[in-house]
């Protein structure tokens, strides 16, 4: 199955899931500080093992950053 990934197209493997897009870039579910949105709506960290996404969906993950 083919999602967009931040942007770039990927391959995912079934089940195709937040939390396997998480896994393609390298990242655990159980990170913190992380969000993962699905066609621009926010996806609760509840349903990442579950939520099935569509072919061609468009999966952003967002990692918070400290600094200034």
């Amino acid at each position: 199955m083919t999602i967009v990934l931040n942007g770039r197209s990927c391959e995912l493997s079934e089940p195709c899931t937040p939390a396997a897009a998480l896994a393609e870039l390298g990242l655990e579910v159980q990170a913190r500080g992380v969000a993962v949105a699905v066609d621009g709506e926010v996806v609760p960290r509840a349903e990442w093992g579950s939520r099935t996404l569509a072919d061609g969906a468009r999966v952003e993950v967002l990692t918070a950053m400290q600094g200034g």
